[in-house]
């Protein structure tokens, strides 16, 4: 009696530890990136991103700034900065793309926040130059499914 309850322990605690270490990447918090770790360079030759940018791509990250006042009153994007501002910083190309700039695309609507309030952003990190197809906007870096709260 006792080896057959010690086999269907054994057999529960096997099958505990085999379902934690196949959860254990769902668990895994987002990195947290910064605005000053995004490229190695800003050249003449363009923007060149930084190892760890592109070690992350498609992967859940987090960074930390602050919402550009939208377009419109209430969309799926937004413009996440690394200072407050007052105007959206969009540009017309990739090649005038600013550093300190990543485009968020929300999981759902978002109603903006004061442009001086600093956010946390987490999402799924994109990279490399891509062009809106409904705004014409061009981005260099884009957090896409993101959620955002407060910080105090």
């Amino acid at each position: 009696m006792f080896s057959s309850q010690f086999a269907g322990g054994s057999r529960r605690r096997f099958f505990f530890g085999l379902a934690v270490l196949l959860a254990s990447p769902l668990l895994r918090a987002a990195e947290l990136l910064s605005f000053d770790g995004l490229y190695k360079s800003n050249t003449v030759l363009g923007l060149k991103f930084a190892e760890r940018t592109l070690a992350l791509k498609g992967q859940s990250v987090r960074l930390r700034g602050y919402m550009a006042p939208p377009l419109k009153p209430e969309s799926k994007f937004f413009v996440l900065t690394r200072e407050p501002v007052s105007i959206c910083p969009f540009c017309s190309s990739d090649a005038e793309w600013p550093v300190d700039i990543v485009v968020i695309y929300a999981s759902k609507t978002v109603v903006p926040t004061n442009f001086s309030e600093r956010i946390e952003v987490e999402g799924t990190l994109e990279v490399g130059s891509h062009t809106d197809p409904a705004t014409g906007f061009v981005s260099q870096l884009r957090i896409r499914d993101a959620s955002f709260n407060k910080l105090r």
